[in-house]
């Protein structure tokens, strides 16, 4: 359980930098990009049960990087403090990609 909450605050501070850093991405506070990061993990999921983990936005290749980018997207409309535009979710898929590259969360805290 514990890892799991890490997993979504490191989450939330990716995104907040993400916001910091790309432009026509902007997520106003850390509980919204708390509950963005837990709507991009729901979207993440749903789209990996439906067409199976070669689309997820956590697999690798310019499908799961366009998948990541549409997640990002979508979540704006679900996130009330949080605004992007497809350039700005373009952008924020590159660097999360990168930054996941560094530092990977999701094989670190699970197992």
């Amino acid at each position: 359980m514990l890892r799991h909450i890490v997993r979504f605050v490191v989450a939330a501070l990716v995104l907040m930098f993400v916001g910091f850093l790309v432009p026509n991405f902007a997520i106003n506070g850390f509980v919204n990009a708390l509950l963005a990061a837990l709507v991009i993990a729901i979207l993440g999921w749903v789209i990996e049960a439906l067409f199976g983990k070669d689309v997820s936005p956590y697999s690798r290749g310019i499908v799961g990087f366009l998948v990541s980018a549409l997640v990002i997207y979508a979540t704006q409309f679900f996130i009330p403090g949080m605004r992007v535009t497809v350039i700005g979710a373009l952008l924020a898929a590159l660097v999360i990609g990168l930054i996941d590259l560094f530092v990977p969360i999701k094989s670190k805290f699970a197992k």
